[in-house]
């Protein structure tokens, strides 16, 4: 089995406009976006007390359950899922909503390791501000070319996925994703606007009930040299490849495997875009492969080693 993910650098005007084509074209049976919203007033006593019960269930087992209500009671969505980030340590799995079978796609095999090419997971890395993040916001600008969406991300068969984004102690990172499957039509502009208004609610909700999580990951598990601004997806590519390939080969061995494209790469290194091709020619070369693919496969082949 194959897996992936990913980080953002060229020109954010210009990638967020050639993504979103992109993302349009690739979604065109969703086009009729009048989506699923509710008819709620976040201020009326129904939605008083739905916040009322996630308040009393903070510290319980109950709580994404009131929570997942709450948000279902301003538009619908099919998966709910939660991970807290902590630098290069194993994501955790807070909650999800999948059967077994979906689990296996979306936990297990996302935690074997295509989270270190998960847009989200690169997007808490760069620490994004608290808020809630459409994939096609923070994706790179080749996202939907990547061998990670081809190889994984495709495999859960999502229609759309948003993202609420805050930060605990200590820099540990959480996302809860709420997901529409590809029979479902994505999020429409005002249920965005509309989820995208409790972000601080579900913020401070969060926050106190997963204070906790922090302690469950070394928090010191990072010891930088000074003047080391290296991603954890270039420390990796670096501890499989060693010295097969060149410092600078080694970073852009990681932006493509992101999804990041040439001139992507070249805006983000500050060289050429020439230059970013002699270098996947010679990387290529080194690596005795021919194809973005093949590289795929060998990180993931070798990670699972690697990690452990």
């Amino acid at each position: 089995m194959q897996f992936a993910q990913f980080r953002v650098y060229a020109t954010k005007s210009e990638n967020k406009c050639n993504l979103g084509k992109l993302f349009k074209k690739e979604n065109s049976v969703m086009a009729n976006n009048s989506g699923r919203v509710k008819k709620i007033d976040l201020g009326n006593a129904t939605w008083i007390s739905l916040l009322s019960q996630c308040i009393d269930s903070i510290g319980s087992d109950q709580f994404t359950d009131k929570l997942l209500s709450a948000l279902r009671s301003i538009t619908d969505f099919d998966y709910s899922v939660s991970f807290a980030y902590h630098q290069n340590e194993k994501p955790i799995c807070l909650f999800h909503t999948f059967l077994p079978g979906e689990r296996v796609v979306f936990v297990d095999d996302y935690l074997k390791g295509p989270y270190l090419l998960d847009p989200f997971f690169k997007a808490c890395g760069r620490e994004v501000d608290t808020g809630l993040y459409r994939l096609q916001d923070i994706a790179p600008d080749r996202f939907l070319q990547s061998e990670y969406y081809r190889s994984y991300y495709v495999r859960t068969g999502l229609a759309e996925e948003i993202c609420y984004t805050f930060y605990l102690l200590n820099d540990v990172a959480v996302v809860i994703s709420l997901m529409r499957s590809g029979e479902s039509q994505r999020f429409s502009a005002r249920e965005f606007r509309l989820l995208e208004s409790v972000v601080p609610i579900v913020n401070s909700l969060a926050q106190r009930h997963w204070q906790a999580v922090p302690d469950w990951f070394e928090v010191d598990s990072i010891e930088r040299k000074p003047g080391d601004n290296s991603t954890i997806i270039e420390n990796t590519v670096g501890a499989i490849f060693g010295p097969r390939i060149t410092p600078r080969e080694t970073q852009v061995v990681a932006q493509v495997l992101e999804g990041h494209s040439s001139e992507s790469i070249a805006n983000s290194l500050g060289i050429s875009t020439g230059t970013v091709r002699i270098h996947r020619r010679n990387i290529y070369a080194k690596l005795d492969i021919s194809s973005q693919q093949e590289l795929f496969s060998i990180f993931f082949q070798k990670i699972r080693t690697v990690r452990a």
